[in-house]
């Protein structure tokens, strides 16, 4: 299925939508309960960039987290409530640094002097 994807104001346009952009859970085991909060690009962001457009999305439509935790993360917030907040919370904090200074990263050494 192709459609628009907005990432804060951006529009990725005509990309094939495939796995979690098409609105599968992915096993909680695939997450960390905590996203990283390093000053940099990590491999797990890498890994996760479709999930973390999902998370804003969910955030700028009003969807509950618990929802969104259990659409993306594949956890049930009823049976680990604490968890399930914390995992939300910080991968959504994350997908806002994405936007903020992480992106820069994925354009090269020189957007990130």
């Amino acid at each position: 299925m192709m459609r628009d994807t907005r990432v804060s104001g951006a529009v990725i346009r005509g990309k094939q939508l495939t796995g979690n952009m098409m609105g599968g859970a992915m096993s909680s085991s695939q997450f960390a309960d905590r996203a990283p909060d390093a000053p940099q690009l990590t491999a797990h962001d890498e890994n996760h960039l479709a999930d973390y457009i999902r998370l804003l999305d969910a955030d700028d439509e009003g969807v509950p987290w618990s929802e969104a935790a259990a659409q993306i993360f594949g956890i049930v917030p009823a049976a680990e409530p604490d968890r399930a907040k914390a995992m939300h919370a910080s991968h959504l904090a994350r997908a806002r640094w994405m936007t903020e200074v992480g992106y820069a990263y994925l354009l090269g050494p020189r957007a990130t002097r």
